[in-house]
């Protein structure tokens, strides 16, 4: 039964959500405005992107357009459990597919109106909400798992993300019957801070969405919604608490630095802040500090260099596990988690890129298959996941897409959810200097 505990309820029970100081952000330069690709970086980036969504193309069943969970990563096995956070990285996979040309357009079409043809009518929700993991044949649900909220905003994204994209009257009017299905306020629970999940044997979660992570999105569409919205109050009841390392200063409640992209990969905070803070300067103060961080376990495990580092929720050779730093968190061994760098790839291009084309050219067959980087491996004990996981896959391609292009965030923020969630929770151009 893998990967039954996620990612959120390890650091949730490792305590990590606690509540702390705000910060500020320094008014510096947008990490992914001031790089400019040469064309071997564009070669690498297409050749990551283009076996990235592989593994959406192969591993989403070809009636519902559920995508697995996970898979071998050198082919399609025969697992059959689907999640809904995958499913939504999948259907914006298929709008980058369209867009660079990977898929025909009514092929494209036609799997968007597969999948939002089963989203609505197929796979059981509660109050709009969907189970985290699911049967990617039938849509039921499978190891007793939550209602996951956070889940079912990276689903929604996706949903958003193909509604804008395609123009299509069908695909627009399925994503908005989906997407306004959501009852916000009864995640909520009667408070302004949206529950981690539901079971139906249990009710409600204990677990609130309290302190920063990558929550950001599933606020913003709950503050943008039409129907059951959030109360903008909501925005400003979670906490922003401060981590400080090596004289370095940014928000987050957690190690992995998976909090500090999975809500940019749709969302673009750049050149915008809210009252307490500039979000993407954050995450790039958060992806260059933890590479620092990676530099500083040299010690314990020497392969870690300036092109070789990052540590996020992954496989390891003992299961899943919730890892990173700073501070230090998990049983630390030497792994690497190419998606650390890939998924960071806006905020740090330049440092991204060199650790991207140093995993890719080292490590050769033994990394890289068919779908891409296997989902972590340890050069020091020879140690390599024989798998991949759909969300690790799926931040990779949406931030190295969004890096070469902004295509991803060009065509999500046109949604006037968007627009207003963001409006909503006080968005505003930062002050010039």
């Amino acid at each position: 039964m893998p990967n039954l505990i996620t990612r959120r309820q390890l650091l949730h029970q490792l305590g990590l959500l606690s509540a702390g100081l705000l910060i500020g952000c320094r008014n510096t330069q947008r990490a992914s405005q001031a790089f400019t690709l040469s064309a071997a970086d564009e070669a690498l980036l297409e050749e990551l992107e283009r076996a990235s969504f592989r593994f959406f193309d192969e591993c989403a069943h070809p009636e519902t357009g559920l995508v697995k969970d996970r898979s071998l990563a050198d082919r399609n096995d025969e697992r059959e459990v689907a999640s809904i956070a995958a499913t939504g990285f999948g259907l914006t996979a298929l709008c980058i597919a369209d867009q660079r040309g990977w898929l025909p357009r009514p092929q494209a079409r036609e799997r968007v109106l597969r999948t939002l043809r089963f989203l609505r009518d197929g796979l059981p929700n509660e109050h709009g909400w969907f189970f985290h993991f699911v049967n990617w044949r039938t849509g039921e649900r499978v190891w007793q798992c939550e209602l996951s909220s956070m889940d079912t905003g990276l689903l929604l994204a996706g949903v958003l993300t193909c509604r804008a994209y395609f123009a299509d009257a069908e695909i627009t009017q399925l994503a908005t019957a989906i997407f306004d299905r959501v009852d916000w306020r009864w995640m909520a629970h009667g408070g302004p801070l949206l529950r981690m999940g539901w079971r139906p044997e249990s009710g409600f979660l204990e677990a609130n969405w309290d302190g920063y992570c990558e929550h950001l999105l599933l606020y913003l569409l709950g503050l943008g919604a039409s129907q059951n919205a959030l109360s903008p109050d909501s925005w400003r009841a979670w906490s922003r608490p401060e981590i400080e390392y090596e004289g370095s200063r940014y928000t987050s409640v957690a190690a992995p630095l998976f909090v500090h992209q999975y809500s940019h990969a749709w969302f673009d905070f750049r050149n915008r802040r809210d009252e307490f803070l500039d979000y993407f300067e954050n995450s790039v103060t958060a992806t260059r500090v933890h590479r620092q961080f990676c530099l500083d376990l040299r010690k314990e495990f020497p392969h870690f260099a300036e092109d070789l580092w990052g540590i996020t929720s992954s496989d390891s050779k003992g299961g899943y596990v919730a890892w990173g730093g700073p501070p230090r968190q998990g049983s630390l061994d030497g792994t690497l988690v190419p998606c650390a760098a890939a998924g960071s790839l806006p905020f740090a291009p330049a440092e991204c890129l060199r650790c991207v084309r140093t995993l890719r050219e080292r490590f050769g067959d033994r990394a890289w298959t068919r779908y891409g980087f296997r989902d972590a491996f340890n050069p020091a004990s020879g140690w390599f996941a024989p798998d991949v996981i759909g969300i690790d896959v799926g931040i990779t391609l949406l931030m190295a897409e969004n890096l070469r292009s902004g295509f991803v965030w060009r065509t999500f923020m046109t949604n006037p959810e968007a627009q207003r969630g963001m409006t909503l929770a006080g968005f505003r151009a930062p002050r010039r200097k």
